[in-house]
């Protein structure tokens, strides 16, 4: 699995980027970044890891909510320089209560949510 992740073109913080989309529905959940260690842990299942930028930490998606992801196919771009993880989610992908974090469309007067929350974040999220 070393000489595979040798291949990926990490950025110069030593990160990249990672599309997360549902296995079943090809419905595009998030992005999030990763370093090579979150790659690895990924690789080996059965969560996805992330690293998250802000806290200089690992968070596995679901740790605190409930909301897994299952990695069921991983794949990487020509570049070499991003992932599309699919993944089996569990109730939803966005910690501001949608299943997907793309739930906002821009368009000419501004932008308007086009999804309805599938859960409640301050039930969920308690801290």
């Amino acid at each position: 699995m070393s000489t595979l992740i040798d291949q990926l073109k990490f950025d110069e913080n030593g990160l990249l980027g990672a599309i997360i989309q549902d296995y079943k529905t090809s419905e595009v959940l998030m992005f999030a970044f990763m370093n090579r260690e979150a790659v690895e842990r990924t690789l080996k299942g059965p969560y996805v890891t992330f690293w998250s930028r802000s806290r200089q930490k690992y968070w596995v998606k679901g740790e605190e909510s409930g909301h897994t992801q299952e990695v069921k196919e991983v794949f990487y771009d020509c570049d070499g320089d991003a992932l599309l993880i699919k993944v089996d989610q569990k109730v939803a992908a966005c910690h501001e209560g949608y299943r997907s974090c793309f739930f906002r469309k821009i368009e000419k007067e501004g932008s308007r949510v086009i999804a309805k929350m599938v859960f409640d974040p301050k039930a969920t999220y308690k801290k």
